[in-house]
């Protein structure tokens, strides 16, 4: 996953302009994980549905005492989160999290991943179920510029969503209500919601002034 690639992994041959905004985006992406870490209690046994290349679970491992492991599909980044020591499972998250326990883990992480599945719904249901506490965020699809955009007439490229409409791997869209109302509908506690915008927290109008949008919950 984009928001997962840490610095060493962008192309090396890009122009300084591109350079300077390659870094600014990994700057930015890092500064998210950050945020969304101090969510994560010291200690805590951690399942990270997703993990990319495996940088926030090293980060909890590191400097927070956490355990856990990560779930990743791709060959590539499997082999960068064991590089980092990860435990990593090789999985298919739309075919569910059957192999895992009622309330195996302290905290469950599911980080610009439900957007890409079929079976998102399922998903949430089943984080909360593996994981006393669960943490989803995804790109938030009412920030301003994406309805700006939509009102011209055509579907949003930004930095959260950098692709065009007919070759995006984002297969769902929704909003901070939307996924309010989700996690009510599916008898889930909300205990903190809000918005990243450029690696800060936004709170303040969080579906309109933000990019991202972020979530704690568990179950009722």
């Amino acid at each position: 996953k984009c928001h997962r690639q840490a610095l060493a992994f962008l192309e090396p041959k890009l122009s300084p302009l591109s350079q300077r905004g390659a870094y600014s985006a990994a700057m930015t992406q890092r500064r998210d994980l950050e945020v969304i870490a101090d969510l994560v209690p010291a200690g805590s046994r951690v399942l990270d549905l997703g993990c990319g290349s495996g940088e926030l679970l090293a980060h909890l491992v590191e400097h927070k005492g956490c355990s856990g492991y990560g779930v990743e599909i791709d060959d590539t980044n499997l082999r960068a989160a064991m590089a980092r020591g990860i435990d990593v499972l090789q999985l298919n998250l739309e075919e569910g999290l059957a192999m895992f326990g009622d309330a195996s883990f302290d905290v469950v992480l599911q980080l610009d991943t439900l957007q890409h599945l079929r079976n998102a719904e399922k998903m949430l249901v089943e984080t909360a179920r593996v994981g006393r506490i669960g943490i989803v965020s995804f790109p938030n699809f009412a920030h301003w510029p994406n309805r700006l955009a939509v009102m011209r007439g055509r579907m949003p490229v930004t930095k959260v969503l950098p692709y065009q409409w007919y070759d995006t791997p984002n297969i769902r869209v929704g909003t901070l209500t939307d996924f309010d109302v989700l996690a009510r509908k599916n008898g889930l506690s909300i205990l903190d919601s809000f918005g990243l915008r450029d690696g800060k927290p936004v709170r303040f109008w969080p579906n309109a002034r933000a990019s991202v949008a972020v979530f704690k919950f568990e179950r009722r």
